[in-house]
């Protein structure tokens, strides 16, 4: 595979990031992950924007202009005849000598790397996570930064469990979201999903269904899903029916109709 950095396309195995990059020491950076079908990158618009909502959060001082990241984005689909899949779209702040404080730091770091497959498409089975939660009052809690460790974390739990997701609750106790998607349940005929303050990512996929369809937004907890309709997982690469939770099934314990439903908005919400 193909991959761009910082301009530069080259072969993906021949990549070499500096040893002081602060991605890669501290987690400093951002990343998008985007869908491609058709050989075109899915909501580029709405990835880029959040992208760009991650850096002011992380402060960083200078920032790749759009057009230089779409042209990575076009190279790299382009490069590996992409005509599904997804690319990974990576900002770090790029290589500095040792610290906290981001001091003397060079020009970002940009990486565009490539993935033919996607993750699988069919029903979910989930456990609640008793080790982490989603800390609603990080201000890293609301962009895709590269400190994904709670997360990882997490999905180690469902596996050890036997299960193919967690779910995380926020610090009060209430439903946040899963390790790699935000959640939608379906509640008394209404469709409705964790709000923000809960330290819930502000999903691309979940922003086109909110725009698309009537969502309400409220706190849920454990016995809310399991006494839903439906629960929905969504994200930019996925739309997928939870269908158990901790061993108990949600609804009939299959796919429903809104799962169909959210599944058919088009790309270009």
């Amino acid at each position: 595979m193909y991959a761009d950095l910082n301009g530069t396309l080259r072969d993906a195995d021949a990549l070499g990031i500096h040893p002081g990059d602060r991605g890669l020491t501290l987690g400093d950076g951002v990343f998008e992950t985007i869908a491609v079908r058709g050989g075109r990158a899915l909501r580029l618009d709405a990835h880029l924007e959040r992208l760009r909502r991650g850096l002011a959060t992380l402060a960083f001082t200078e920032t790749p202009a759009e057009g230089f990241l779409r042209a990575a984005i076009t190279r790299v689909v382009e490069a590996n005849a992409l005509d599904g899949g997804a690319v990974r779209l990576t900002v770090t702040r790029g290589a500095a000598a040792r610290g906290l404080a981001p001091q003397d730091t060079g020009a970002p770091t940009v990486l565009v790397t490539a993935s033919a497959t996607l993750p699988p498409d069919g029903p979910v089975e989930a456990v609640l996570s008793t080790r982490v939660r989603r800390n609603a009052w990080s201000p890293t809690s609301g962009i895709k930064s590269l400190s994904y460790l709670d997360n990882v974390l997490a999905r180690q739990e469902a596996v050890e469990r036997g299960a193919d997701e967690a779910l995380m609750c926020s610090t009060s106790g209430t439903i946040a979201c899963a390790t790699v998607a935000n959640v939608l349940a379906v509640l008394d005929g209404e469709l409705v999903t964790p709000p923000l303050s809960e330290g819930v990512l502000p999903g691309v996929m979940r922003a086109a269904v909110l725009a698309r369809e009537p969502v309400r937004e409220v706190q849920l907890t454990r016995d809310d899903l399991l006494r839903a309709d439906e629960v929905i997982l969504t994200n930019s690469l996925r739309v997928r029916a939870l269908v158990h939770l901790d061993g108990h099934p949600i609804g009939t314990g299959a796919p429903g109709i809104y799962h169909e439903r959210l599944r058919a908005l088009p790309d270009s919400v």
